[in-house]
């Protein structure tokens, strides 16, 4: 299973089962490369025979012509092409190739099932090169490795832990949208590691995992698949897992969920049973399927201050996609958003974040930065309006920062994930001061 909607920018995902064509003798890898040629030749007939009969009606010849000819006003002009990484998992063939544009690392992903057939395609941000660097010997704080759930369903983690005799107070990072790894990296940024090492340093411990969208797509192979399958249930299972390790405080156990993982956060606390507290950052707080649109048309017009005609067909075609999740008459399997299945999606539109948040009536810390241009001033608005009067809820804005919680200048805009910066430390400080007073 892939999709992207808040966290993992510069994506279109094009995700789909079965099919009724074959690429006879020709290798994974070639007719990767091929369906590259077609769309860079705007021949996108072409790239569409090369489909799977579902693939190809999810994304018909149309929607792939506004996705790919949207990538240019997001990332520059391309300058060229890696080289290409083939995989196995389970009958599907993986191949992945870079794509090097002047503004962005991009990679585009294909999967194939046993008859040749393209029966995934998903264009992404390339992951850091460097692998994140180790704790110096003199930090206040170890890290190890831990597993969230069991068994052949395990998702490996890591356990940033102060050093001393503890009990510690204790977070569980829940991430964005899309498969993300344990540090949520994009381009060369890692939120997630900024914060678990930062806040462990101040006497507070930190489990971080990758999510089971990026190391166990098999799980949702069937499409029969929920929110709670994709994230609620091992956030849960995390929860539980950190208040059974030696050195933490059962009793002071937090969830920090970012973009997506804020807004669920409060359903994950009513899950557990077992929250302490939640740590809202750039949470959204309306229906992600609006802001999928939203979002969209907003990311079009940042580069030059219009929307051109492909972009309008691609914004079109997604509301179209919308309207077509939320009646009641279409089936649950069939995909539409981002080219999930509706069912996953239904599921999605059910979350009401700040109703939730209110019913578990749990102390809650609100992070927004003013130049995240994902989830934006409406949702920071309505999190206020519902919660201005509690007592048990603590607000911050930051000015400078952006949808990862990393300072910059100006407007925002999708070519800055790609610059290497690290999480604002007054952020990281303010939450460590925050679950310490609690």
């Amino acid at each position: 299973m892939r999709h992207a909607t808040l966290a993992v920018l510069l994506t279109a995902c094009l995700a789909a089962t079965g099919g009724a064509w074959a690429q006879d003798a020709a290798t994974p890898e070639a007719v990767a490369r091929q369906a590259l040629n077609h769309l860079d030749a705007g021949e996108y007939a072409q790239v569409e025979r090369l489909f799977g009969a579902q693939m190809a009606a999810a994304v018909p010849e149309d929607k792939l012509k506004a996705v790919w000819e949207s990538l240019p006003g997001m990332a520059g002009a391309a300058t060229g092409r890696g080289d290409a990484e083939v995989s196995t998992q389970g009958d599907a063939t993986l191949v992945q190739i870079p794509l090097h544009f002047e503004k962005a690392e991009l990679i585009a992903r294909f999967a194939f099932d046993g008859d040749g057939r393209i029966v995934g395609f998903l264009i992404q941000p390339a992951p850091a090169a460097d692998a994140a660097p180790t704790v110096a010997a003199d930090a206040p704080f170890t890290e190890r490795d831990i597993t969230v759930d069991e068994g052949d369903h395990a998702l490996p983690g890591t356990l940033a832990m102060p050093k001393g005799d503890g009990p510690f107070p204790a977070v569980v990072l829940v991430h964005g949208s899309g498969p993300q790894d344990r540090n949520e990296t994009i381009g060369p940024n890692r939120p997630f590691l900024d914060i678990a090492r930062g806040l462990a340093a101040q006497g507070i411990a930190v489990l971080r995992y990758d999510k089971r969208t990026k190391v166990r797509p098999q799980d949702f192979a069937s499409g029969n698949f929920t929110i709670d399958d994709e994230t609620i249930n091992d956030a849960v299972l995390a929860v539980d897992a950190l208040r059974k390790t030696e050195g933490i405080d059962p009793n002071r156990v937090f969830v920090l969920g970012h973009s997506q993982g804020g807004m669920l956060a409060p359903r994950i606390a009513a899950i557990s049973g077992h929250v302490d507290g939640l740590i809202l950052m750039a949470a959204p707080s309306r229906p992600l399927l609006d802001i999928v649109v939203e979002q969209t048309r907003r990311l079009a017009a940042l580069n030059d201050g219009k929307i051109d005609d492909a972009e309008r067909a691609a914004i079109n075609a997604l509301a179209e996609q919308v309207r077509m999740t939320r009646d009641p008459q279409t089936a649950a399997d069939a995909r539409t958003v981002l080219g999930q299945p509706v069912g996953y999606w239904r599921s999605v539109d059910a979350v009401n974040p700040v109703a939730e948040a209110e019913q578990v009536k749990l102390p809650m810390l609100v992070l927004q930065g003013a130049r995240d241009i994902q989830v934006v001033d409406a949702d920071w608005q309505g999190w206020k309006e519902a919660f201005h009067d509690d007592p048990k809820a603590t607000f911050k804005l930051y000015e400078p920062l952006n949808h990862l919680g990393i300072a910059g200048e100006g407007e925002g805009s999708l070519a800055e994930y790609q610059q290497p910066g690290h999480v604002d430390a007054k952020l990281i400080n303010d939450v460590a001061a925050w679950i310490k007073a609690h």
